[in-house]
């Protein structure tokens, strides 16, 4: 007998909910539909769903985002690096407390074991009796995942691992991936038993899939631009997988939902309710800049060194969108001013390589106007490199704290994460780091408490 399954899936929303109440609409529209004609309807997420750079998620620390999935009738999600890396362990261990799925991730352990909220596998089993194995997996962020407590393995070995346990047990064997498009394929050709691998990580687009093997790659894009609907036809005598294709929705082109305008409104109107506490109180205007220097950047840098206790600070002057008023302060006010998942790290370096980073820095005028997107970054151009406790004197000498550096002796920059990836200043990969979390910059511009 044929069997048609239907899995839906999104991938990367990121808290991005202009579309949700589209989106919302088709999953269960759909789901009752296809339970109507008896066949079998599974939803999934694969991963980075939330984004604590929107209010909502971060006054609710990613738990409103689970009651969106629970209206969603999602049956299965995996975590992305922003539920991973961007939550204290606490809250992570909190985020799924009122989940009505099932968190499904392989390589994420605590104690030597997949942590009490998640399962490394899951086998559904349809109304005619196929069973469908899901295993998932997600980025191997080592530098994060350890820092706060957690053990993250290499995603490879840990599916390969769990597809040998459970592919004799299972009629079709998917897989949730939060690995990227490279890895997705890596992972085709190692592990040709499973049958299809739902992607996600690097915001990949593929309408109708990719083949790679036996294998059906999927990918839909970033935001909730798509939803993903993968169909797969199984004929239970001969025991095999007859057909699989994939589309994707494009959620602009469904038909609108009412008041649906007012949709992502409401949730930022919650968060900014929830925010709306104290933390400080400034006794002067900060004002932003992004070509120069500014009062909020001095007084940022003067926070960061403190809270690093490093001799000297680099960052972008774009990474402030808002000005801090003067009077009371809040956290919705900082929030706004810095919405970035991004995490500060000191970088332990030769006066002779900071000289290096500094000129480089002041060399590169074009880098103040880049339109920038990814690694963290939520603004919108990068501004200029703002640095403070280290600068160049006259005779081109570098001076840290006002004193003259040997080119051998060691200093502690305190920087963004961002500049560690390789891409503004590639030495800063290579060097020592430690990553300071789980706070992020706006809770170190928070730790000000009228001190001066």
């Amino acid at each position: 007998m044929l069997e048609t399954i239907h899995l839906y899936h999104t991938n990367d929303v990121h808290s991005h909910f202009g579309y949700w109440p589209r989106i919302q609409k088709l999953l269960t529209d759909r789901k009752k539909w296809h339970n109507e004609m008896e066949d079998s309807c599974y939803i999934f997420d694969i991963g980075d769903f939330i984004d604590r750079s929107h209010i909502y998620t971060e006054a609710t620390l990613g738990k409103g985002n689970i009651e969106l999935l629970n209206d969603g009738l999602y049956d299965a999600v995996t975590i992305g690096n922003n539920e991973g890396i961007t939550l204290s362990k606490a809250d992570l261990n909190k985020l799924y407390d009122d989940a009505k799925f099932d968190v499904i991730v392989g390589n994420l352990k605590t104690e030597n074991k997949v942590p009490k909220w998640a399962k490394p596998f899951k086998i559904f089993k349809t109304a005619q009796g196929t069973k469908i194995g899901v295993i998932a997996a997600t980025a191997e962020f080592r530098t994060y995942y350890e820092p706060l407590g957690w053990t993250i393995e290499d995603p490879l070995p840990v599916l390969q691992d769990i597809v040998n346990e459970i592919h004799p047990l299972v009629d079709i064997l998917l897989c949730m991936s939060h690995l990227g498009i490279q890895m997705d394929e890596q992972l085709a050709i190692q592990c040709p038993q499973i049958d299809v691998i739902f992607g996600s990580h690097t915001h990949h687009v593929l309408h109708e899939g990719k083949i790679v093997g036996n294998t059906l790659l999927t990918g839909g894009g970033k935001f909730g631009f798509f939803v993903g609907h993968t169909e797969i036809q199984f004929d239970d005598e001969l025991d095999k997988i007859v057909q699989k294709k994939t589309e994707l929705y494009r959620t602009s082109d469904l038909p609108p939902v009412k008041d649906e305008e007012q949709f992502d409104q409401s949730l930022i109107q919650k968060g900014k309710e929830l925010l709306n506490y104290p933390v400080f109180e400034a006794d002067h205007y900060l004002n932003k800049e992004w070509y120069h220097h500014s009062t909020l950047s001095r007084f940022f840098a003067k926070e960061l060194l403190q809270f690093s206790k490093a001799d000297c600070a680099m960052f972008n002057a774009g990474i402030f969108l808002r000005d801090i008023p003067k009077g009371t302060v809040t956290a919705f006010d900082i929030h706004q001013c810095l919405p970035h998942p991004i995490n500060a790290c000191v970088i332990e370096m030769t006066g002779e390589k900071l000289k290096e980073v500094l000129e480089l820095a002041q060399k590169s005028l074009d880098w103040p106007r880049t339109e920038l997107k990814g690694l963290g970054f939520r603004g919108v151009i990068l501004g200029k490199i703002l640095t403070y406790g280290f600068s160049l004197n006259s005779d081109g000498e570098l001076l840290v704290n006002g004193k003259k550096t040997s080119d051998t002796n060691v200093y502690k920059l305190v920087t963004l994460d961002m500049f560690t990836f390789g891409y503004f200043f590639p030495e800063l990969k290579k060097l020592p780091k430690t990553y300071l979390l789980p706070e992020f910059l706006r809770d170190i511009l928070m730790s000000y408490r009228n001190k001066s």
